[in-house]
């Protein structure tokens, strides 16, 4: 029973998509996979359309399907409460992250950009009309087209 128990968990942990915090190893990751890597900039315990973003979309079996295979998955949080408060290389690292991809702090932002850092495509805000499957496949576009 317990070896069942492991097994089950390392398949749904293999196959789940995990967020990263750090650029530098998205971006070695991005290039040792092939694939592309979804910044998302958030304020997880203040903004609402990015709350709903994250629950609607990228919680999503849907998303978290596809992005296993073929994205890496940047978070750049931009929380306000204080127990909430990133540590300060965190958060220096996040707004070096601003700077180069949302200079107008707009939230939520969620940035397709390549191995090397170059922006493919950017969703402003959260779109009314977007759905895990509509996401997923404006990404597998892009992906295509390349």
């Amino acid at each position: 029973m317990k070896s069942l128990i492991i097994s089950l968990f390392l398949i749904f942990s293999a196959s789940s998509a995990e967020w990263t915090l750090d650029f530098d190893k998205a971006k070695a990751d991005a290039t040792q996979g092939n694939k592309y890597i979804l910044l998302n900039f958030s304020g997880s315990d203040w903004c609402i359309p990015c709350i709903k973003l994250k629950k609607d979309i990228f919680e999503s079996e849907v998303f978290k399907n596809y992005a296993a295979d073929n994205l890496i998955l940047l978070r750049a949080d931009f929380p306000r409460l204080k127990k909430n408060q990133l540590d300060a290389k965190q958060t220096a690292h996040n707004e070096s992250l601003a700077d180069k991809y949302n200079a107008e702090g707009k939230f939520p932002l969620t940035v397709l950009v390549d191995a090397k850092g170059k922006k493919i495509k950017e969703w402003d805000g959260y779109p009314s009309s977007l759905t895990p499957e509509s996401f997923v496949q404006e990404i597998q576009s892009l992906s295509h087209a390349r």
